[in-house]
């Protein structure tokens, strides 16, 4: 299985894992539309929020429109959901997310697309 880790030392905060990952699925750059996100923390620190795979949005999911694929990634049945927001409130990391344009929420994936745009390594697929 694999999951999208990090080295938030390695982290510049330059964006350009949010702008990718946002292009990509959202056809727009737009950080809020991230699956991922980049923190800057008072002492300048970097905070790198994104799934762990943890699967506790399934275990709340009503209507269990969240699943866990073959792979060991957990996923959203647009289709199924009914934006009820359970799985956002109950995510331990922060890192399911919502936005107000979308009915669904929507999280990390681990397809890799900010991991080939992160210039300093601080993000990369690991097996677990």
């Amino acid at each position: 299985m694999k999951r999208l880790a990090k080295k938030e030392d390695l982290c510049t905060a330059c964006h350009a894992c949010e702008d990718a990952c946002s292009k990509l699925y959202f056809k727009e750059v737009n950080s809020l539309k991230a699956s991922l996100r980049i923190k800057v923390n008072d002492d300048e620190s970097k905070t790198i929020i994104t799934c762990t795979q943890c699967g506790r949005c399934a275990e709340v999911c009503p209507v269990e429109a969240i699943y866990q694929d073959k792979k060991g990634i957990y996923r959203i049945r647009k289709k199924d959901c009914v934006g009820c927001l359970m799985c956002v409130a109950a995510c331990p990391e922060n890192a399911m997310f919502q936005h107000d344009a979308l009915l669904e929420p929507f999280k990390c994936v681990a397809c890799g697309i900010c991991v080939k745009e992160c210039p300093t390594g601080a993000i990369f697929i690991e097996e677990f």
